[in-house]
């Protein structure tokens, strides 16, 4: 039993790293050799773990909107619909967000990449996708607002590429201003600013 919980917590941190990894530098930039390396393990070790790099991607991708969920728990814990929507776009949009992408969103970090992935990480990429857009979903639906699966879809895709650009521009004023105005304009839509 305690060899079990041994080598789940080494795969966890296996998983931990890589996912820090491929949340600033991107899926291509995890080498199963310097991976383990930065985890203190062989490289001979990894196949304890996992079957191949691939399986590891598709379990990184798993394992960072499953991370990001339990991040984001607070908020939809809130009670109030509005402060909740309001909380997200000003934590989503923020520049701390920004500047932490190994903590962050995997969408801004996986966005461009997803469709150069086999199949089965793309399928683990669109359930975390589609988890965001149902719960966005019926957070607007409970702020009354029309059209909330549509309205959710528009808002999810201005979120990340938002954030996505603000990261890709090494102007860091010019990226907050991006920012600060996709906050407001995202505001705006929703009925926010008449609530502020």
């Amino acid at each position: 039993m305690d060899k079990l919980s041994h080598k789940a917590r080494t795969r966890q941190r296996i998983l931990d790293e890589a996912a820090r990894v491929m949340r600033e530098c991107g899926t291509e930039s995890i080498g199963v050799a310097s991976l383990m390396k930065r985890v203190g393990l062989t490289h001979g070790g990894f196949y304890a773990h996992f079957d191949s790099r691939e399986a590891l991607v598709q379990a990184v991708i798993a394992e960072m909107f499953t991370d990001s969920t339990q991040r984001m728990q607070p908020l939809w814990q809130q009670s109030d619909p509005a402060e909740r929507l309001n909380t997200l776009i000003d934590y989503y949009l923020s520049e701390t967000h920004r500047d932490s992408p190994a903590e962050g969103c995997p969408m801004p970090a996986l966005v461009s990449e997803v469709g150069h992935l086999p199949d089965e990480a793309k399928a683990i990429f669109t359930q975390g996708v589609a988890s965001m857009l149902k719960r966005l979903s019926e957070l607007l639906a409970e702020l009354g607002l029309r059209d909330a699966e549509a309205l959710a879809s528009s808002l999810l895709a201005e979120m990340v590429g938002a954030l996505a650009l603000a990261r890709a521009c090494p102007d860091k004023a010019l990226s907050a201003i991006m920012l600060a105005r996709s906050r407001q304009a995202l505001k705006r839509r929703t009925g926010l600013e008449r609530a502020a």
